[in-house]
């Protein structure tokens, strides 16, 4: 028994949601933000996939005696990377679903 008329062209059209979100999945990986704490002494790297990919820290801030204060700025930079990465990742998926999707707060999509 066929569906309603309207059935194929939403089949087409998830289809193509679908292929699109694969697309923005892959292009996320090779999208960075960076973000520092402690005036740019220590400088994490994350992907648009939430991944640490770089942690860069300067040598003038690696200090025996203030292990705890290295850690806080990892930390620091470490969280806010991933945030950033994780509003970088929603914003293109924003732009696939725009009109597909209805907004829906705390609505995560797996992968993102």
């Amino acid at each position: 028994m066929p569906g309603p008329p309207n059935m194929s062209g939403m089949m087409k059209q998830l289809q193509k949601f679908q292929e699109k979100m694969a697309q923005v999945q892959e292009q996320l990986e090779g999208k960075t933000i960076v973000a520092e704490a402690g005036g740019g002494a220590v400088k994490v790297t994350a992907n648009g996939k939430q991944r640490v990919v770089r942690i860069q820290i300067e040598k003038d801030v690696v200090n025996s005696q203030d292990v705890e204060m290295l850690e806080d700025l990892i930390l620091a930079a470490t969280n806010k990377a991933l945030e950033d990465s994780g509003r970088m990742a929603q914003d293109e998926l924003a732009k696939v679903t725009n009109g597909m999707l209805p907004n829906i707060p705390g609505l995560n999509l797996p992968g993102f």
